[in-house]
């Protein structure tokens, strides 16, 4: 006997014979789009940000060592690029610590994609891979000797000078860019949104005190450039704790 045109309007195209038709409650809700579906394992991977960048924080105030290696410098009238310049004895060591630090950055912004959803959002991670690369830039080029120790050297050295600038331009632009993705459309942000103008301010103030030995007036200027890469450190940490509250959901 064949069945009746009711039935087969209940049972649809592609449903067993007499196989009920779901309840419309047991529909499961619109979640929106998993930022993190886009490759198999991104939610696992974008778990690894957070340790990633609390990593960078420490790795990139290699600074601290000069405490008790027997660098010849002095910490408050010198650079810290200075511990790698290319006659100090020292400068493979730091220079592959900067490498280090540079490769946990551009490894967690790299992972952080499916964290960064929104324009601003991968502006700013992209800012942070432009930090990284520049950061080894900054390493391949570096000071021929430390100005603060050895009067006839120069402390304007043009490749590293740009490399330096390109830097601080990128980190600068990751903590404008993150900051405004915080403030409209990343919630879980938070930190970022609170905290990170302060630190901006604060990073940049830093920075602009230590330029005094570019126009020809050295001294001090060490004390507020390894305050400025404490503060970097600090923005890493915000950074960390900011993604780790965004990761959890795909961890979830």
């Amino acid at each position: 006997m064949s069945t009746p045109p009711s039935r087969q309007i209940a049972a649809g195209p592609g449903r067993p014979h007499g196989a009920a038709a779901p309840a419309s409650g047991s529909r499961r809700p619109d979640r929106g789009p998993d930022l993190g579906a886009d490759r198999p394992g991104g939610g696992r991977a974008a778990a690894w940000v957070p340790v990633l960048l609390a990593a960078a924080a420490v790795v990139y105030n290699d600074w601290v060592l000069e405490f008790l290696l027997p660098t010849g410098l002095d910490a408050r009238h010198s650079y810290v690029s200075e511990l790698y310049a290319a006659d100090q004895p020292f400068h493979v060591l730091f220079g592959w610590i900067e490498v280090a630090a540079a490769a946990l950055v551009v490894t967690a912004a790299l992972l952080a994609r499916p964290l960064t959803a929104g324009r601003w959002a991968r502006a700013g991670r992209w800012s942070l891979i432009a930090f990284g690369i520049s950061s080894v830039a900054d390493v391949v080029v570096p000071m021929h000797c430390a100005p603060s120790v050895e009067h006839p050297c120069e402390a304007v050295n043009p490749w590293h000078t740009t490399t330096s600038a390109l830097v601080h331009a990128a980190l600068f632009g990751s903590m404008f860019f993150l900051v405004v993705a915080a403030r409209t459309d990343r919630p879980r942000l938070a930190p970022i949104a609170r905290w990170g103008p302060r630190t901006l301010a604060a990073a940049l103030a830093a920075a602009l005190a230590t330029v005094g030995p570019l126009f020809g007036r050295p001294g001090w200027h060490g004390v507020p450039q390894r305050t400025h890469l404490v503060l970097v450190g600090v923005w890493f940490l915000l950074l960390a704790g900011s993604l780790r509250a965004e990761a959890r959901p795909r961890e979830r």
